[in-house]
């Protein structure tokens, strides 16, 4: 297939995932964080005035202002929508875009491992909608689209470390994912690999943080002119705002290694509920194992473990799964395990690298089918009918 058919196909791709998305969503989301602190950048604030009785993740300081807990590039990549378009442009629209997006940077990176548009054919509907990125970009309340967010410029980094390799735009897309999920820096690894040149590897690894460098700094002062420190502390000052400190989730803090085991279980072992009555089987806002929702994830673990590349990849995951296992919280409210979504850029890669070392045979397209239906299921079930429960 050229590559003007090629480009062709990737769009209808990401138009009807963007279609599928806005014609799948609840509607328009209560939890606007991002949108109602983008509205606040543009009137040369830091900080929301309101404090609707909906959105208790708000961290209330003097002078009637009130920090949003969560990392701020969701709001700052809003500022021109609702600049231009003000009320108009709802915030979960900006999940649907950026999660279409996903599905053209995953064929891109699909035809940089093997030039096959079947193969590409086949890692669009699975990144589109044969995994929970399809309920996160559909709903967008600001828990999920911080993670849209993320995985969108991690996709775009890995992308651009399998083709060009222009360290100081693959800095910018790490710290555009670290402002959207702190912890996502820890893909670097793979990065770094992808990257390396022993004649240059100096050149490379100063342009590399050079693009990374403008996103921690503003980090930094954005906690110092909140808390005074450059160090985030929205997430661990947040238990004690909403009173649960005591908590199951919160008992030992925020993040501790207790927590590993009860995270493990929702990301392997947490099944769908089954009812006596109609619908008879439904989500669980507890979280669904990562099994269940996308099956077609295990030719993730056919890629040869030899490689040097797929070894990295397998780090990369590591670390950030030890971040979010250790966190206090599941996830939940969630369909399947979210916080998953966070290495699934990597896990994306290491899927479509043990699919084609094979080839295409009838049980890839078998699993992808079943990945969709699972998750046509869930994004129906919660966002249509509401039939989802703890």
């Amino acid at each position: 297939m050229s590559n003007k058919k090629i480009g062709i196909l990737i769009t209808i791709l990401g138009l009807f995932t963007l279609a599928v998305y806005y014609l799948t969503s609840a509607g328009k989301t209560p939890y606007d964080y991002f949108t109602r602190l983008a509205d606040s950048f543009l009137a040369g604030k830091y900080y929301l005035t309101e404090k609707p009785a909906w959105l208790t993740e708000l961290i209330p300081s003097e002078g009637n202002k009130y920090f949003v807990v969560y990392p701020p590039m969701p709001a700052i990549l809003s500022i021109p929508f609702r600049f231009f378009l003000k009320d108009v442009f709802q915030q979960q629209y900006l999940a649907h875009i950026l999660g279409a997006g996903i599905v053209a940077l995953i064929s891109l990176i699909s035809l940089k491992i093997k030039r096959d548009w079947k193969l590409m054919l086949w890692s669009a509907l699975l990144a589109g909608i044969g995994n929970i990125i399809w309920y996160l970009s559909s709903s967008g309340s600001s828990w999920y689209l911080g993670q849209v967010s993320a995985a969108f410029f991690m996709s775009a980094a890995i992308l651009e470390a399998l083709g060009k390799k222009r360290s100081f735009l693959m800095g910018i897309f790490i710290g555009v994912a670290f402002l959207s999920r702190l912890h996502t820096i820890l893909c670097l690894p793979l990065i770094i690999y992808l990257i390396f040149d022993k004649k240059i590897w100096f050149k490379k690894l100063l342009y590399l943080g050079a693009g990374i460098a403008p996103f921690v700094l503003f980090n930094f002062y954005y906690n110092y002119v909140r808390f005074g420190t450059i160090i985030d502390q929205a997430y661990f000052i947040l238990p004690k705002i909403l009173n649960e400190t005591n908590s199951p989730w919160f008992i030992h803090g925020v993040l501790n290694i207790s927590y590993i085991p009860n995270n493990l279980k929702t990301m392997f072992w947490s099944f769908p509920k089954l009812l006596n009555k109609i619908p008879f089987i439904q989500p669980s806002w507890n979280g669904l194992a990562i099994w269940i929702t996308t099956p077609a994830f295990i030719y993730s673990l056919t890629s040869n473990i030899k490689e040097g590349l797929n070894k990295v990849s397998w780090l990369s995951i590591f670390l950030i799964l030890l971040v979010v296992v250790s966190h206090g919280g599941n996830g939940f409210s969630q369909f399947g395990y979210r916080f998953a979504v966070d290495f699934y850029p990597v896990l994306f890669l290491l899927t479509i690298k043990g699919v084609a070392k094979t080839g295409l045979k009838w049980h890839h397209w078998l699993l992808l089918v079943i990945s969709i239906i699972v998750n046509t299921w869930g994004v129906l079930w919660i966002n249509k009918f509401g039939w989802v429960s703890f």
